[in-house]
């Protein structure tokens, strides 16, 4: 009882209980439709009249282009539900057997988030309560005009549409994040290798910077660094990471890895997956292998490898991040070239001048 002695009324009472349970949303039975963003939704109505299932149904939903898949009893929509998953489910809470509140009971115990229209004869908004707190979206009164079901429907659906674009946009957010932060690692690993070159002197440690940097750009599960002086000499194990052991024990001296031969000849990156790269040996260690030249002018110096376990193809962005890599690498070798020249150079000078004193 109200001010003044006002009898609240049953629609009065349920408005009040939308209100509480929706604060932010206006309840208006005269909402436009947009036909065109129903078209792809797909909802489930529990009911065993036919006279209220053809209303909802046939009348009112599926003009506007609303799949609606109606079943009788909740055990069968329990099954339903589980297995197709549909944008909204409308239920009766007066069924017989299991209402209504036991399929938002079961939905919730199988951790299907599913929003559902609960119906219900008026003078029962205690039952519509507890469905609320159960977990129901929005309420019937019935008998309802198909306009009354539409703007139900429409509600729900606006709350499924806009949460769903903020799912897709958090999605895309942190696909953003995810690209940025392997863009800074990305950077950072080639800035590492830079400074290195600039403060190791010791060829093979500067080597293994080079391969480790290489392995870790192209999210590889290892990788190696093939050398030669000459053209007509073999290449020799220059550097190496997560190599079996017996083979990483080569350090320093040849190994034919049995597909880098074919980038020395060619000059050009080679990529291989899957089936292809069953052909060769290097298959026992992986199945997606990028070999990357090294070049100083037009030789080939060098051959940077990585290698993944899996089929998965390396991208053509991590190409063109490995050829800075070999840049790198290729100026790296023509250092160490340089440098034992000059040792070379600089004891024989030595020799000469003890021999010239003694």
């Amino acid at each position: 009882m109200g001010d003044g002695g006002k009898v609240e009324s049953p629609d009065n009472t349920l408005n009040f209980v939308w209100s509480a349970v929706h604060p932010c949303i206006k309840s208006d039975n005269h909402a436009m439709i947009d036909p065109m963003m129903s078209q792809r939704e797909r909802i489930l109505l529990v009911e065993n009249s036919r006279e209220i299932s053809d209303l909802i149904s046939w009348q009112a939903l599926q003009p506007l282009g609303y799949r609606v898949e109606t079943i009788a009893t909740v055990p069968i929509a329990i099954q339903q539900a589980a297995r197709t998953f549909p944008d909204l489910i409308i239920a009766n809470l007066k069924l017989p057997e299991l209402s209504a509140k036991d399929l938002l009971v079961a939905l919730s115990s199988q951790g299907l988030d599913i929003p559902m229209i609960v119906l219900s004869e008026k003078g029962t908004e205690s039952n519509i309560i507890q469905a609320f707190r159960l977990g129901a979206a929005d309420f019937l009164l019935w008998p309802a005009r198909e306009t009354e079901v539409i703007a139900a429907v429409e509600r729900v659906l606006k709350q499924v549409r806009a949460r769903r674009e903020r799912e897709a946009l958090v999605r895309q957010l942190n696909q953003t994040n995810q690209e940025l932060q392997r863009r800074v690692r990305e950077l950072t690993i080639l800035s590492a290798i830079g400074k290195a070159m600039t403060s190791i002197t010791e060829p093979n440690t500067l080597f293994e910077r080079i391969v480790q940097g290489a392995v870790t750009i192209a999210e590889a599960d290892s990788g190696w660094l093939l050398l030669r002086d000459d053209p007509g000499k073999a290449f020799l194990l220059g550097a190496q990471r997560n190599l079996p052991e017996m083979i990483a024990e080569r350090i320093n001296r040849p190994w034919d890895d049995g597909i880098s031969s074919l980038v020395a000849v060619s000059g050009e990156p080679l990529s291989i997956h899957g089936d292809p790269i069953k052909r060769f040996k290097i298959s026992r260690l992986g199945l997606s292998v990028l070999v990357m030249p090294v070049k100083a002018k037009s030789a080939v110096i060098g051959l940077l490898t990585v290698l993944r376990r899996a089929a998965v193809p390396f991208s053509p962005n991590c190409q063109s991040l490995l050829e800075a890599v070999t840049d790198y690498a290729s100026i790296s070798i023509v250092n160490a070239r340089l440098f034992k020249a000059l040792r070379e150079r600089a004891l024989s000078l030595q020799s000469a001048s003890q021999q010239t004193r003694d």
